[in-house]
């Protein structure tokens, strides 16, 4: 027998449930989905522009997938505070053109580095115009959002051959992007090995240091020949989720260098890329 008391309550309730069950009785499947936790959240992003042949645009996928499936790289995942990381791989030419390739996976095993290099190869690449680093920055900050992981850092690794001469100063847009807490490490590609390089600059690991790769512990590594390429990306890879990175013997540094990100470099010009592309526009049709 309900009480007059009772009777009040069970009716406002029934009342309320009819008109907002989600709110009081069950919780959306986004409500109750928990993000996972992981050492790193990582996105790679490749450059796939028209300076780039279709062999080095090979060697750039096949070097990701042989780096993710290294032991060390391996071991460094397995040694992180919790042992997994998430990684995207993302390529990226002009200022609209970005492409995930494999989306947002867990590698917690040699297994899952396995399955995501196969993913990885399992679809050949393909190239577009012009070269935009801010838009790939831009694009792959905003991948971090609802992922589904929650990273102790959050890193952009980002590879191309040549400055950014389209969309906004990639320099401003580095700055927005770390001050969301993202570093961003570079991997500049001075191989010189393109079908083009009227668009080239020969300090481009300086640019890098200057106007790409910021946030907390970003560095760089260049690359000067395709056949480094592949222990490029797995001594960077090991260095991103092994943490601070360790000084390196004279003589490796002289083989292989290690840049830290520049607090500033004095006079350097990160629109170096934006005018040399004016100043050959006649050349081309394209605005």
């Amino acid at each position: 027998m309900w009480s007059r008391t009772g009777l009040i309550a069970a009716l406002m309730l029934g009342t309320l449930a009819a008109t907002c069950p989600a709110t009081l009785f069950a919780q959306t499947g986004e409500e109750l989905e928990v993000d996972e936790v992981v050492d790193v959240e990582l996105v790679l992003a490749v450059d796939v522009s028209l300076s780039m042949s279709f062999d080095e645009l090979e060697i750039q996928r096949h070097g990701y997938a042989a780096a993710l499936e290294n032991d060390r790289v391996i071991q460094a995942i397995l040694d992180g505070v919790h042992g997994k990381i998430a990684v995207t791989y993302v390529e990226w030419a002009g200022n609209a053109t970005q492409r995930v390739v494999v989306p947002w996976t867990r590698i917690a095993s040699s297994d899952e580095a396995r399955a995501f290099a196969s993913r990885l190869t399992a679809i050949p690449p393909s190239r577009a115009r012009r070269t935009s680093i801010s838009g790939a920055l831009r694009f792959s900050a905003t991948l971090f959002d609802d992922n589904g992981y929650r990273g102790l850092k959050r890193v952009i690794d980002v590879s191309g051959d040549g400055p950014n001469n389209q969309g906004p100063p990639v320099h401003l847009t580095r700055d927005d992007v770390v001050a969301k807490g993202i570093t961003v490490n570079g991997l500049p590609l001075m191989t010189n090995d393109g079908l083009t390089t009227a668009f080239d600059v020969e300090d481009l690991d300086i640019y890098y240091s200057a106007c790409v790769i910021g946030g907390q512990g970003a560095f760089m590594v260049p690359v000067n020949e395709w056949s480094h390429f592949p222990d490029a990306v797995r001594r960077k890879l090991v260095l991103e989720l092994a943490g601070p990175i360790p000084a390196p013997a004279p003589e490796a540094q002289e083989r292989r260098p290690v840049h830290l990100a520049a607090a500033h470099v004095e006079g350097y010009d990160c629109l170096i890329g934006e005018r040399m592309w004016r100043n050959r526009s006649l050349l081309w049709d394209d605005n």
